[in-house]
């Protein structure tokens, strides 16, 4: 999907998306990744859903966010609460969407100033054949 209209700011913002790649500042990435403001994260290590772990997390503290969005790929899906309990527990929200919706709500959130993180997770590539 691509956003017709992106905020002119110093900003990170997501300018295009699909199951398999995003795209940030005219660069396309095509691996899980984590994006705030100021910084693109392509080696956070975490592929899928479902090991993702309190580790993973713990990178996106980095960024000192207020909020941290989690993209689990073309589905909503939930990974164990233990995974993310720590950034609760420190007053840090925690949304878990799909990607497109962490996408969109990402640049929503940067463009009003928020201290905004996204680990964002791709839906891998089918297997030719």
């Amino acid at each position: 999907m691509k956003f017709a209209q992106i905020d002119q700011t110093e900003a990170n913002l997501i300018e295009a998306y699909d199951r398999h790649s995003i795209r940030i500042g005219g660069h396309r990435y095509d691996i899980s990744l984590v994006v705030s403001a100021r910084a693109i994260l392509t080696d956070w290590g975490a592929d899928r859903i479902d090991r993702l772990d309190a580790n993973h997390m713990e990178l996106l503290l980095e960024t000192q966010p207020e909020v941290i969005i989690i993209g689990t790929g073309t589905r909503q899906q939930f990974p164990d609460p233990i995974v993310y309990s720590a950034m609760l527990e420190r007053g840090i929200g925690v949304e878990i969407m799909d990607t497109g919706a962490a996408c969109r709500t990402y640049n929503i959130l940067v463009s009003e100033g928020r201290r905004v993180v996204a680990g964002l997770l791709l839906d891998a590539p089918s297997e030719p054949g």
